[in-house]
């Protein structure tokens, strides 16, 4: 087990070597006038001293004059060397954040939680939003965090956190919330040494560079406006959201203060509580939470403070255990154009994802606590016992056990969206060129006529002369695509979750397939043919003069043909349907689902015959290497299994 555990620590540890590579690397491919653009901020124009002028005479620097002054000394002479040895240095801040943050776990911790901790800390911050905007940008956001852990966990003296956590608050004057926090559990010698660093530094600034600091303080209130519009996008501050949200003069400056009274007085209530019950990282999190949302600007180099509430345990079921953290890595690492379709009614969501997981830290998210009977031991999963099988070897994953219940409904909800997104992003990038995709066109062409399957042509015009059938099957291929799929899944879930997740995971095995295929295979589909005569019955008519006819919307790529998911999905809901529907009818709606579909995708000039070949290639891989995998579909489950799931259910509908 020993010898086990080191060698995934040690895998660990490279992965987030990787990680920091190809961060160096990215940063540091990047031409020289594009990326760290925040940093040379700080550097005169003529490789001297920025002695002259104010520091926000341009609107990238938004720090405050004290890290400005900090920073002066930096010249573009040393502009070369400057961009290694800040990329390498931020770095190292990065590990260093990790090696303290995994230390300050709150206990118990297991021994392999502790010595796993620390590769995957890492490995997280190097993937997060903030971090890889920090190098790209060369901003000092991840000092003040630094500075405020190990002032909390890595020294030792009073006056040396104080001083440490003050310099934070000089950097970042929303980290003098933390002075709250420690004054009311008890260490008010290093909250009083932290005001006083904080003023100290403030004033050696503001002697430094009067008129920097009169324009800080003063003209911009503390760094409202720097940096562009205060409602811009990534500021995710309840400042940048009431703008956002058309509020501006008197009553939005009212908005924000009264409503950030209220996060800063609940929030850190909050916090003081968790540090009082021996969580004292969570409330450094809590606490950081609450100053994103009641600063005037919190640009996103500066949100490294939600990323660190992931240690907060959540849920009494083992099942609902990872749905915080899960949502909170999600949050801080992916667009928030993945986690949320392109829809206007959910803009508002949207452009404000992170501010919404800030407030949900610092006021909502039920925490436990260390005195819960459920904090070290949940209610755990039942699972259903292992079908037989005929070779020895499947499962090949044997920890991937079935799970009786269902999965937590966010949390699936979650993936989901952010699986799609993925896949539509590798759809839309796995474009091999106009001309290699015409050139598979003929190819397909010439197979089929070979096996005197050549029926597009021939089908095409012998729909489109009839007005009510061509109509309908626009309608079919153009509606049913996406809705039977989900609604299976959504009838599963309900009513049988653990044959949900068996579907679930085919279906997602195929599509995966699927992807390699656009790779491998870009293919013209009938209707982009120039010289075959298809008419496009549901895009309308295309003009093969034009280089880029292909390319009708910037949402799909027009050449992922092959295989054609259309049908492998209306092919997976027949196989499902058949397999597990209770009445006959039933199971024969569910087979005619895939017929008319194939009968839609080549009647509209969408996919070739050979399409829908490879669409049923990629779902029997699907549902194979889930029984490899998994290994089979559970056909029967024991009574008390049943009643345990059925008890289960009874639970989850009942109002806590």
């Amino acid at each position: 087990m020993t010898t086990k555990l080191g060698a995934v620590r040690v895998m660990l540890w490279l992965v987030a070597a990787v990680l920091a590579l190809r961060e160096i690397a990215v940063v540091l491919r990047t031409p020289r006038g594009d990326r760290l653009t925040d940093l040379e901020t700080w550097v005169g124009p003529d490789g001297v001293l920025h002695v002259k002028g104010s520091l926000y005479d341009s609107d990238r620097f938004t720090g405050t004059p004290f890290g400005g002054l900090v920073l002066k000394p930096l010249t573009r002479s040393a502009e070369q060397a400057l961009g290694w040895g800040w990329t390498f240095g931020t770095l190292l801040l990065v590990v260093a954040l990790g090696l303290i943050a995994a230390r300050a776990l709150p206990g118990p911790v297991s021994r392999r939680t502790a010595l796993l901790a620390a590769p995957v800390a890492v490995s997280l911050l190097m993937l997060s939003l903030p971090v890889r905007n920090t190098l790209y940008l060369g901003q000092t956001s991840i000092v003040p965090v630094l500075l405020v852990l190990a002032g909390c966990f890595a020294v030792r003296g009073e006056r040396t956190s104080g001083v440490l956590i003050g310099i934070a608050a000089a950097f970042q004057p929303t980290v003098l919330l933390f002075t709250v926090l420690l004054w009311f559990t008890g260490r008010r010698r290093v909250a009083a040494s932290t005001g006083i660093t904080f003023a100290a530094c403030t004033a050696l600034a503001w002697a430094a560079m009067p008129h920097d600091s009169y324009t800080y303080w003063v003209h911009h209130l503390a760094g409202v406006g720097l940096g562009g519009q205060a409602d811009d996008l990534a500021n995710q501050s309840l400042h940048g959201a009431l703008l956002r949200l058309g509020n501006t003069g008197p009553l939005e400056i009212g908005l924000f203060l009264g409503l950030g009274v209220a996060v800063a007085g609940v929030g850190m209530r909050r916090a003081v509580r968790y540090a009082r019950d021996g969580q004292l990282l969570l409330a450094v999190a809590v606490t950081g939470c609450v100053a994103i949302v009641v600063s005037p600007t919190t640009w996103q180099h500066q949100l490294l403070w939600v990323l660190l509430a992931v240690v907060g345990r959540v849920g009494r079921k083992a099942r609902d255990r990872y749905v915080w953290p899960v949502a909170v890595i999600l949050v801080m690492t992916l667009p928030s154009k993945m986690l949320l379709p392109n829809m206007a009614a959910l803009y508002p969501l949207r452009d404000n994802v992170v501010l919404l997981a800030a407030l949900a830290a610092a006021l909502a998210v039920p925490f436990l606590s260390r005195t819960s009977p459920y904090y070290r031991s949940p209610i755990p999963t039942d699972y259903v016992e292992p079908a037989p099988t005929r070779l020895p070897y499947v499962p090949l994953l044997p920890f991937l056990r079935r799970v009786l219940t269902r999965p937590n409904l966010l949390l699936e909800a979650l993936l989901i969206r952010v699986t799609y997104a993925a896949y539509a992003q590798v759809r839309l990038a796995a474009t091999g060129g106009r001309a290699a995709a015409e050139e598979h066109g003929r190819q397909i062409l010439d197979i089929e006529k070979a096996l005197f399957i050549d029926i597009e042509h021939g089908v095409n015009h012998a729909v489109v002369k009839v007005d009510w059938l061509r109509d309908f099957f626009d309608l079919y291929y153009t509606s049913f695509h996406f809705g039977v799929p989900l609604t299976i899944l959504g009838v599963l879930y309900v009513r049988r979750p653990t044959d949900y997740r068996w579907a679930r995971s085919s279906l997602g095995l195929a599509t995966l397939l699927a992807l390699l295929g656009f790779w491998l295979y870009p293919l013209a589909p009938p209707r982009l043919m120039p010289g075959l005569g298809i008419i496009d019955t549901v895009h309308g008519a295309q003009d093969f003069s034009q280089p880029d006819y292909g390319t009708l919307t910037a949402l799909t790529n027009q050449y992922a043909a092959m295989p054609s998911l259309h049908f492998g999905w209306s092919l997976w809901c027949g196989v499902v349907i058949a397999l597990l529907a209770p009445k006959w009818w039933m199971k024969a709606l569910g087979l005619l689902h895939p017929l008319l579909t194939v009968s839609a995708i080549v009647t509209t000039g969408n996919h070739w015959v050979l399409d829908a070949v490879g669409g049923a290639a990629v779902v029997g891989g699907g549902f194979g290497l889930t029984y490899l995998l998994q290994g089979p579909r559970a056909r029967t489950v024991t009574k008390a299994a049943q009643i345990s799931s059925d008890r289960e259910t009874a639970k989850d509908r009942t109002p806590s």
